[in-house]
């Protein structure tokens, strides 16, 4: 009976870039980020660690108690990482700046992979309709804590997922194929 096959070594096991769809909350569901101040400062941090390389930003949503972002991560970094420093450089820049107490965001977060650009497309749809179905704007465009406001640089979302048909974020579901 033959072995099988193990690939153990380093080099074999450790991902090229992967994209997450990632969300966490602030601690108790409390609404520390519905000022301009705080949602702003959140976006900076963003901007910052993406401007460091630490991953590539492709959309974002920063609510009034959690955030939604869809990044991509290289073999250097784990998703772990990444949101370590997207949660810690917001708690600890929102407690220099702000005046915000620990524990600023719950424990953990949540994230799940993109493997396709069918899930790609559900997920941008999603983050673009969050402020619109809990009544914080009119359409996605008007919503100005989100990539879909239309004044942010993002990266390019990696070749292998990006939808196969592209859509206009015009906040309706009607523009979703």
């Amino acid at each position: 009976m033959a072995i099988p096959l193990r690939r153990a070594d380093p080099s074999n096991i450790t991902a090229g870039a992967r994209t997450f769809f990632v969300t966490s909350s602030i601690a108790g569901k409390r609404n520390l980020l519905q000022s301009q101040r705080s949602a702003q400062l959140f976006i900076d941090v963003l901007y910052q660690y993406r401007s460091q390389h630490k991953y590539l930003l492709h959309d974002f949503v920063v609510m009034l108690d959690h955030f939604h972002v869809l990044i991509t991560v290289g073999q250097e970094i784990s998703i772990e990482r990444a949101v370590q420093f997207i949660k810690g450089g917001f708690a600890f820049r929102a407690g220099r700046e702000l005046g915000f107490r620990p524990p600023v965001w719950e424990r953990g977060f949540s994230e799940v992979r993109i493997y396709g650009p069918e899930a790609l497309a559900r997920i941008q749809e999603y983050i673009a309709l969050n402020p619109v179905k809990r009544q914080l704007a009119l359409s996605s465009s008007e919503y100005v804590y989100s990539s879909s406001h239309g004044e942010f640089e993002l990266d390019v979302v990696p070749r292998g997922l990006k939808p196969r048909y592209g859509w206009p974020r015009s906040g309706t579901s009607e523009d979703v194929p």
